[in-house]
């Protein structure tokens, strides 16, 4: 019971940040990416995705194309 639950939250949650990837994406034309982080999907821009490469927020050797196979949704 509790993991359906916790199914039934993850896709309400995960719902909610594609809509909000694709109207963001809609309104700024750069790409979004829906990751998980602390155990909830995120909405994140390409560009501060770059940023945060650029600046080893992330391990080493993790590049852009990592993260953007790992995403959950990526908007074109």
């Amino acid at each position: 019971m509790k993991q359906l639950i916790k199914d039934i939250i993850f896709g309400w949650r995960y719902k909610h940040a594609v809509k909000k990837a694709v109207k963001v994406q809609r309104l700024t034309g750069r790409k979004q990416f829906v990751v998980m982080y602390e155990g909830k999907p995120v909405v994140v821009s390409k560009k501060k995705i770059r940023k945060l490469v650029a600046t080893h927020y992330f391990a080493k050797g993790v590049t852009i194309q990592d993260i953007e196979r790992r995403a959950l949704f990526v908007t074109k």
